[in-house]
């Protein structure tokens, strides 16, 4: 059940994003707050997205004029306030009423895309009629070839600007938060998958990205990629976009950090696809440096998701307004006032300060204290 800590229309006062996540961690109850926040198993893959970010540092440039700062971008054609995409996030009824509208409406408001997951619980056409941005349409695999096709056309003829295919979801992850399993399927219980078509992600292979690539009038995205050899693969099959992603942490146990990946698929694939990354980020600074190491656009799904939860579609609003102000500000210190000025040099290994988590990126909040408000 949620508390009433703040009234909604008190949200856009607030002033950091940490005080966002203090709010979610006091509305939510510990199930749907651990639905947003955990990883799979021990955690591992989560807190390393978290490492490979925190250590990276930031070399400024100074004595530049930077009163004119510029922070928007462009992904696929698409222009973005800020280089942010809001990811796919499934179960967001949990977090308000509302769902992905209420999201989309934000997104709108704001003026990023969002990507809207096939596991959101609205029918396709209706939310893409409603946005005045332009949408990319997340596809879980849940049925045979003729579904699939269905699917492809369906997406096409309700003017979708991109098709965007989850391909590290193979089997569901196994979420554990003090010894209570929480699948990473929103549909799925713990014991049974096959009856929600899961046999079919499983089957999930390269004759299906041919199949869409050939069916599709809109570029193609292939989220979850790690390997050099499968961004390779991908853009030999003539992806428009891959997004390196390992679904933040909750599907793999003990894979690599994200960030860690980048720079060496930007080398190996940059010049032929456009790359998105996600897996951790939750502040302005995190953005910059993942465009500095040679993304073209970052997904944001947890922190946005605290957004929600604190306070509807005002509450991702904020978020995102509170992220631009970071992402300025980390730039004019760079010395830069834009983001095409943004390059590896700005970027120099060094050691994290504190545990990796999710707690570094709001090293101000304690989360045992957060819990105890929360009655978690």
């Amino acid at each position: 059940m949620r508390k009433n800590i703040m009234a909604e229309q008190d949200i856009r006062e607030i002033a950091t994003l940490t005080e966002i996540v203090k709010l979610a961690r006091r509305k939510l109850d510990y199930g749907t707050w651990s639905l947003i926040a955990g990883g799979a198993e021990t955690g591992t893959t989560l807190r390393r997205n978290r490492r490979a970010l925190d250590s990276l540092a930031l070399i400024p440039r100074v004595l530049r004029d930077v009163r004119n700062v510029d922070a928007s971008s462009s992904y696929l054609g698409l222009a973005q306030r800020i280089p942010v995409l809001l990811a796919p996030v499934g179960p967001l009824v949990q977090m308000d009423r509302e769902g992905v509208m209420a999201v989309v409406g934000a997104g709108d408001e704001f003026g990023i895309t969002t990507i809207i997951s096939s596991s959101a619980g609205h029918e396709m056409g209706t939310i893409c009629r409603k946005s005045n941005m332009p949408l990319i349409y997340q596809l879980y695999i849940t049925g045979d070839d003729g579904w699939l096709m269905d699917q492809v056309d369906r997406i096409n003829a309700s003017g979708y600007a991109a098709l965007c295919l989850t391909v590290d979801a193979a089997t569901s992850s196994r979420n554990i938060e003090h010894g209570i399993l929480r699948t990473g399927d929103p549909h799925a219980t713990a014991n049974d998958e096959s009856r929600y078509g899961r046999e079919f992600q499983a089957a999930l292979s390269w004759r299906h990205v041919e199949m869409i690539r050939r069916r599709s009038r809109i570029p193609l995205i292939l989220k979850g990629i790690s390997a050099l050899e499968d961004a390779g693969m991908a853009v030999d099959h003539g992806v428009d976009s891959i997004f390196v992603s390992n679904h933040g942490g909750r599907q793999l146990d003990h894979a690599p950090g994200t960030m860690e990946l980048l720079p060496e698929i930007v080398e190996h694939a940059g010049d032929r696809v456009e790359i998105g990354i996600d897996g951790g980020f939750m502040r302005g600074t995190d953005i910059v440096k993942a465009i500095a190491a040679g993304a073209n656009v970052v997904g944001i799904g947890k922190l946005y998701c605290y957004g929600l939860a604190a306070g509807g579609d005002a509450g991702v609003i904020r978020v995102l307004e509170l992220l631009e102000k970071e992402i300025r500000n980390a730039m004019g210190l760079l010395g830069v006032t834009a983001l095409d000025q943004l390059t590896p040099e700005f970027l120099r290994r060094s050691t994290p300060v504190g545990r990796p988590g999710e707690s570094s990126a709001f090293p101000l909040i304690d989360p045992a204290d957060e819990a105890e408000k929360s009655g978690g």
